[in-house]
């Protein structure tokens, strides 16, 4: 069964974007989302993120540039295992690798709805699950590390800090249970993707304006809208499956 040609891209350039402006963070601090990487990944890592951000842009290219993103943000998820092996109470490893590894499907995504070998039921169901993972994982993240998640919340959104840190935990648990139970997950997909985008825009960009110098700033900011991003591309999968007379579950 071949694939119906996409009748959105939003996602797919939001993602490319992300991941050139990844790769351009990258190659200015020589430094991968501040895991201090040997420099020859980094280089290579950020040369690999600009031809692919480019080349996924466009259709007769985005194939190509799907493999390479999904490539670099794969082995940057797989250098998280140590770490989980030698800690595994400890979940930041843990988040380090869901947050890569929701990269990375976001990827695949874009290869596979570009395919002829995967039916849109399947590659559906794939993506929901995958990124539905990604969605646990980012609630248990924000669970563990409550206080600095409460923090990162500008004070002058009312009513406080830790409510909007509880809240945004909570609707991701929603989106993770909206996702792996195929229970309205085009509309959770969409608003996990909203959220994700003011996270961005409330969170990260203040603080990125507030001290341009800071790496962590760039890479985080980068790293939302990246994320944004894949969930993005999802939700435009499941929106395409839902036009082309397939009942939502």
């Amino acid at each position: 069964m071949t694939v119906a040609t996409p009748s959105s891209n939003f996602g797919r350039h939001v993602f490319g974007v992300a991941a050139l402006a990844f790769g351009l963070v990258t190659l200015v601090w020589h430094d991968y989302n501040g895991w201090h990487q040997p420099r020859y990944l980094v280089n290579a890592a950020a040369a690999a993120l600009i031809f692919g951000s480019a080349a996924i842009q466009f259709r007769r290219t985005a194939k190509a540039g799907a493999v390479v993103l999904a490539a670099v943000y794969l082995v940057f998820a797989l250098r998280c295992v140590p770490g989980i092996v030698a800690a595994p109470k400890i979940y930041n490893s843990w988040g380090n690798f869901f947050e890569q590894f929701s990269l990375v499907t976001g990827a695949a995504i874009v290869y596979a709805r570009l395919s002829s070998a995967w039916s849109g039921e399947t590659l559906s169901r794939i993506g929901r699950i995958l990124l539905g993972i990604c969605a646990a994982s980012f609630t248990l993240e924000q669970a563990f590390y409550l206080g600095p998640t409460a923090s990162l919340v500008p004070k002058w959104i009312p009513p406080t800090q830790m409510f909007w840190a509880v809240t945004t935990t909570v609707l991701f648990a929603l989106a993770a249970v909206a996702l792996l139970t195929n229970r309205m997950a085009l509309l959770a997909t969409r608003l996990l993707t909203m959220m994700l985008v003011l996270f961005g825009l409330l969170v990260w960009v203040p603080l990125l304006l507030s001290d341009p110098h800071s790496h962590t700033n760039w890479s985080e900011t980068v790293e939302t809208f990246a994320i944004a991003g894949a969930a993005w591309i999802l939700a435009d999968l499941l929106g395409q499956y839902r036009l082309n007379d397939h009942r939502p579950r």
